[in-house]
């Protein structure tokens, strides 16, 4: 399995035969450079939408389009795409699982919010969202955009995630603080990547309190499209 950081709350994961962007976003994104855009789309077979801010659903349409792969994400979204957009989509629920190649993907709850904008004004695109990702024996706890939630403790419990990719960057999210405090009551994770920082400056800019915090975690600060093989 390699997990690729695309920058902020954007992924490749490369899993058997399975090549999933997780929130892929290019247009824009101030730490993926313009000439890795290629690399880092190259042979995806789906895409996996955690909600739609701007940093996480611009590309996601494009890509659809222009590489003819489904789009992932929450049931009411991809209803509406699958009828407006011409594009293949897996819709689900919080609480589903679906089969994605040798994957399966279920969708948990987040706290944090879906809007965009639009000549009328702010709408809501279905809900935000995170996933669990049982892969190569391994169990990935994807949080997207996310506060700490008591959900957590069933998630930790039930799905018993020992990768987790958790936004950190503060702010908008979660901080290095918090995501250490839900790691230590919650989890039971041998590797965690955070993400969501280090791509505007009013984030956090490292992982350094998360690392020190978490002595008995492999904490792996991710760098833009260097493979974390696990």
């Amino acid at each position: 399995m390699k997990i690729i950081w695309l920058g902020h709350g954007s992924f490749r994961i490369e899993t058997e035969d399975l090549v999933l962007l997780v929130d892929p976003w290019l247009t824009g994104n101030p730490v993926l450079a313009e000439d890795q855009h290629d690399a880092a789309v190259s042979g995806a077979t789906h895409i996996l939408l955690t909600h739609v801010h701007f940093d996480h659903v611009v590309d996601v349409l494009p890509l659809a389009k222009r590489l003819n792969i489904p789009v992932i994400g929450q049931y009411d979204l991809m209803g509406l795409w699958g009828e407006t957009e011409g594009i293949e989509t897996v819709g689900f629920n919080k609480g589903g699982t679906v089969a994605v190649g040798n994957a399966r993907v279920s969708m948990v709850t987040a706290q944090h919010s879906s809007t965009f904008s639009t000549e009328d004004g702010l709408r809501t695109g279905g809900s935000e969202v995170g996933y669990m990702i049982a892969a190569e024996g391994r169990m990935i706890y994807l949080s997207g955009d996310t506060d700490i939630m008591a959900d957590m403790d069933w998630f930790g419990d039930y799905y018993k995630p020992d990768i987790g990719i958790l936004s950190a960057g503060g702010h908008f999210t979660m901080d290095m603080d918090k995501v250490a405090y839900a790691a230590k009551r919650y989890f039971n994770f041998k590797t965690l990547i955070p993400c969501h920082y280090r791509s505007f400056p009013v984030l956090e800019q490292s992982a350094e309190a998360l690392i020190a915090a978490l002595p008995d975690v492999d904490v792996i600060e991710p760098q833009v499209m260097q493979a974390i093989e696990l």
